[in-house]
């Protein structure tokens, strides 16, 4: 375990934020899903066949239709209103569950997460088939109270129905999809959810004793200001949830045609954009969220906020979580596995996912076999984001290098950084400062052994 650095609120320092406002990952794997390259199902399947270790597991559940198309969404999605196409999806997902089962069934699922699209595609029989399944093929015992059981919302489809089903089949964590309370902006990105349909949930979720409720935001869309923004942001403390996940909108048309509708709104422009994250960052810490780092912000007694400080903080491709790291085994279209020293990701398209699937084969599409350095790098990286700190002997103890030589060309890049007040080095560790916390992509780049001037515009900006 690193040791344990209570850390106070971030700082804005407008030069430096702007200087480091560059492209770059963020880290949700390590390597980057630029680095992945094709696998077949029988190298996937071999691997699995050699993991045997006892401990828990992750497990997330990819259900990527939606009935409504959002024209800001990057994710793996397909807008449809079919009940029938659901249920066929769920065959699936009963005989992939049925497959993987050989090399995880007896293993304790201490986090399950379902995401999408929007999981609340599923009507309230379908949930129900969902879980069953999950129960039948896996050791998921919601009962025990020892794990985190969550599911992103869309306020639009969750009806009170399905927000008792989830409590009582052991969901504690809920996830609503909010990003902005603005009228213009909502019918802009095709999203329309006002605040007095999404208020009963909340109150809801709170009788139901849900012990987590987070909002996903977004600054950077149609018609946002800073006035408009900080209208949002106060609606957002008055309903008091518990963790916030603050993204940047990425535009990127070419590879998701809906937002080229957004592009001929009109977006703000970056300087609005920073004024925007700052606005936001300045009032959310006034009415008492923390900056966990990279986009979320938690209450000081939500556990993340609890792992933080006690140097027990983990970071996977949902984000950031408390469990120590695990397995994360994915299911479903899209699915990104990460298992054993390999990241395995499944089929991006629906059809060829289902055909891998009826014909009995692992649906895995690519991924990464990690190497030594690979390990060593991602534990890196993982500290300084999770922990905000790299003590040297205690990295040196649990990955067997001497990381001030390993690190070498890390540490000379971070001089820079040193320089601006970024981070902190001496002889005995890298800690990451007030300031560094908020630019932590950068920090983290210099020690990505892959990253270079070829693909860093992959990426999109810190900001």
């Amino acid at each position: 375990m690193t040791t344990a650095r209570p850390l106070p609120d971030v700082v804005w320092d407008d030069t430096l934020i702007r200087k480091y406002n560059i492209k770059g990952p963020r880290y949700t794997s390590y390597p980057t899903a630029v680095q992945f390259h094709d696998i077949s199902a029988m190298e996937a399947e071999h691997h699995l066949m050699q993991q045997q270790s006892a401990g828990p597991m992750s497990l997330y559940i990819h259900i990527p239709f939606c009935r409504h198309l959002c024209y800001y969404c990057g994710c793996n999605k397909i807008a449809s209103k079919s009940v029938r196409q659901a249920d066929e999806y769920l065959d699936r997902l009963a005989l992939e569950m049925a497959n993987t089962s050989r090399f995880f069934g007896q293993r304790t699922i201490t986090q399950l997460h379902l995401g999408g699209g929007t999981p609340t595609f599923l009507n309230e029989a379908q949930m129900s088939r969902l879980l069953d399944l999950v129960s039948r093929n896996y050791q998921w015992l919601p009962d025990a109270g020892a794990g985190e059981y969550s599911i992103e919302l869309d306020p639009r489809e969750t009806s009170p129905e399905m927000l008792k089903l989830l409590r009582e089949r052991g969901f504690n964590r809920l996830s609503f999809g909010i990003q902005d309370f603005n009228e213009a902006t909502q019918i802009a990105i095709h999203r329309v959810q006002p605040l007095g349909l999404v208020q009963p949930l909340i109150e809801q979720s709170r009788d139901l004793a849900f012990e987590s409720l987070n909002f996903d935001l977004i600054y950077g869309l149609p018609h946002q200001t800073p006035t408009t923004f900080a209208e949002t942001l106060e609606q957002v403390i008055e309903l008091n949830p518990d963790r916030i996940s603050l993204y940047n909108y990425a535009h990127l048309p070419e590879r998701f045609p809906a937002q080229k509708r957004l592009g001929m709104i009109g977006l703000p422009n970056p300087e609005t954009k920073l004024q925007l994250i700052q606005l936001a960052i300045t009032r959310l810490q006034d009415a008492g969220y923390r900056y966990i780092g990279m986009d979320h912000f938690a209450r000081a007694d939500d556990s993340l906020c609890k792992a933080l400080d006690e140097g027990t903080l983990q970071r996977n491709f949902q984000g950031y979580a408390t469990q120590a790291e695990t397995d994360m085994l994915a299911l479903g279209v899209s699915g990104i596995s990460q298992i054993g020293g390999a990241i395995l990701q499944n089929h991006t398209d629906l059809e060829h996912y289902q055909n891998r699937i009826d014909n009995g084969q692992l649906a895995i599409r690519r991924g990464f076999w990690l190497s030594e350095d690979d390990t060593v790098r991602r534990a890196a990286i993982n500290a300084l984001s999770c922990q905000g700190y790299l003590n040297f002997a205690d990295f040196d103890r649990q990955n067997g290098v001497n990381s001030r030589q390993y690190f070498s060309s890390s540490l000379n890049q971070l001089k820079k950084l040193q320089a601006d007040g970024l981070v902190h080095i001496n002889s005995q560790a890298v800690a990451v400062t007030e300031l560094g916390r908020l630019l932590l992509r950068p920090i983290l780049m210099a020690f990505d052994a892959y990253l270079d001037e070829s693909n860093q515009n992959a990426f999109s900006k810190v900001l």
